[in-house]
């Protein structure tokens, strides 16, 4: 199966700790590398976790809050001293754009590589990105200033051709496109093969969900139906609620609410307050609502 994995570089809130780093994280898919969010510390967090920091060509920034956003210039800026020379796709909220453009102008004037800005609504769910193998999707969240998630989900793929009854059926490699993508074979005496019996079928579609900041909400889970795994807002233990519903975040249980709800594989906790030095208490109340769930931490991997 394809690589499928999520790297997190930082999994704090609001400041940086001795504990954890501001929010980052690297989805690698197949080799490509997309970053989302870029909190400060996040260029150290890279070396740290050894993610291959040249390979990076998108960044998804979930909103203008600098925990989110603040590490950016300085990636920007270090891409130039390294001697990147390939665009580097920048996709915000496009109030981002004339801030950042500000400060590239002043620090980052000799880039010998293009900055594309591509801003997007966080109102509203849109296809942002799209490549051979896999779609992005934004996800509109309920915070203090208008924020997204980012849907990560594979494309489907054409079925696998079965080399052994390709080869006893007669099929020239030619053809193998074809019926790989749902073609019956016709042999020289006029026999047709079904395309069910030269193939086997393609893995499922893989998704990774990315929800945070937000506060509880219900109007966002048929955008991550079925995800095998989200990351979700889990700022607060149910016994601060009251927090969490004045700053627009979750608690633990309105993770696993919406996790269940979505149906989905796996839910993984991050943007921690620093006021739990055991964040054991989120992971028990989690797993009081659905089981399946993992704290992040700085330089874990998970694969899907």
């Amino acid at each position: 199966m394809e690589k499928f994995e999520i790297t997190i570089l930082g999994c704090g809130s609001a400041t940086p700790s001795p504990k954890h780093y501001t929010s980052s994280q690297v989805v690698d898919i197949r080799g490509k590398l997309f970053m989302v969010d870029c909190g400060e510390g996040t260029q150290i967090q890279l070396r740290r976790s050894r993610v291959a920091f040249a390979r990076i060509n998108h960044i998804f920034i979930s909103h203008l809050h600098g925990d989110h956003c603040f590490g950016l210039l300085g990636m920007i800026s270090s891409f130039g001293l390294l001697g990147r020379t390939a665009p580097l796709y920048i996709h915000a909220p496009a109030e981002l754009e004339p801030m950042l453009q500000q400060e590239m102008d002043f620090y980052c004037r000799d880039l010998e590589f293009q900055v594309e800005f591509q801003g997007f609504d966080p109102a509203l769910s849109a296809q942002i990105y799209q490549d051979r193998s896999l779609t992005v999707t934004t996800i509109p969240l309920k915070h203090r200033v208008p924020c997204a998630g980012f849907l990560f989900r594979e494309n489907p793929t054409a079925d696998h051709l079965d080399r052994a009854a390709a080869d006893f059926y007669g099929v020239p490699q030619w053809d193998y496109a074809r019926i790989k993508e749902g073609g019956d074979f016709i042999t020289a005496q006029g026999e047709v093969i079904p395309h069910d019996r030269l193939t086997t079928p393609a893995g499922p579609v893989r998704s990774y969900a990315y929800c945070c900041d937000t506060a509880y909400n219900p109007k966002m889970v048929p955008i991550i139906k079925g995800a095998d795994l989200i990351y979700h807002d889990c700022t607060y233990a149910a016994c601060d609620a009251d927090r969490a519903k004045k700053h627009f975040h979750s608690t633990a249980t309105d993770a696993a609410r919406t996790a269940l709800d979505a149906g989905a594989a796996r839910l993984m906790l991050g943007h921690f307050s620093a006021r739990y030095p055991d964040e054991t208490i989120l992971l028990d109340e989690a797993c009081q609502i659905f089981s399946n769930t993992l704290l992040a931490k700085e330089n874990l991997t998970v694969s899907i």
